[in-house]
């Protein structure tokens, strides 16, 4: 699909398939998810700009590369974006972080957003925002127009799992973000959930219900 990088790596798929188990535990999830976001965060960090500064080794001075520009932003669709955020900020201590609270009517499944605090300056910034799932799109692409309509230009989104459904309607709507994700699954459910999926990401994460 135009503009959805999938991650192939073995040990992307390997540890996304222990992550579906119904039987992996709480804490096994979290580890998982956690060492997993760092493996997708390779990824989508992979083509950042550099640039040269000059510095001392022990044996001599050299010109050495370094990121170019500024510090990234991560921007986390709460609550489950929160297992990959942890993980990516091991990979970029540096990186500046925005929070988006959104929640899925059960309804209409259409997202209701009920927290936003993110840096002042995103336009200036490559944001990378982070949710596990893309099922319906609906929240993914409420949580990038807010974003834009706090001047973020550079945006990228980052998933776990992916449903066709929901790549169909976030590229439709914003052609200019492009998508990675670990895996693009059969299908959505009547309730709007991943199929096969691995159920509730932040309940399993969070050991809630």
């Amino acid at each position: 699909m135009k503009g959805v990088t999938v991650v192939t790596h073995p040990l992307v798929q390997h540890k996304l398939t222990i992550m579906r188990k119904k039987e992996t535990s709480t804490a096994g999830f979290r580890r998982l998810l956690r060492e997993i976001s760092l493996l997708l965060c390779y990824e989508v960090t992979r083509d950042l700009e550099l640039t040269t500064v000059e510095i001392e080794t022990p044996l001599a001075i050299m010109q050495a590369p370094t990121l170019e520009g500024k510090k990234l932003v991560f921007a986390s669709v709460l609550r489950a974006g929160n297992g990959l955020l942890d993980g990516m900020l091991d990979l970029v201590p540096a990186a500046r972080v925005a929070h988006i609270g959104l929640y899925r009517d059960h309804d209409t499944l259409q997202a209701v957003e009920y927290f936003f605090k993110a840096p002042s300056d995103l336009g200036d910034r490559l944001v990378i925002v982070v949710d596990p799932m893309l099922a319906t799109g609906n929240s993914a692409i409420a949580a990038v127009e807010k974003l834009k309509s706090r001047g973020a230009t550079n945006i990228r989104y980052l998933c776990l799992l992916a449903a066709p459904e929901g790549i169909k309607a976030f590229t439709e709507a914003l052609p200019d973000v492009p998508v990675f994700t670990a895996a693009i699954d059969e299908k959505l459910n009547e309730k709007g959930y991943i199929v096969p999926g691995l159920g509730d990401a932040g309940d399993r994460m969070y050991g809630t219900k």
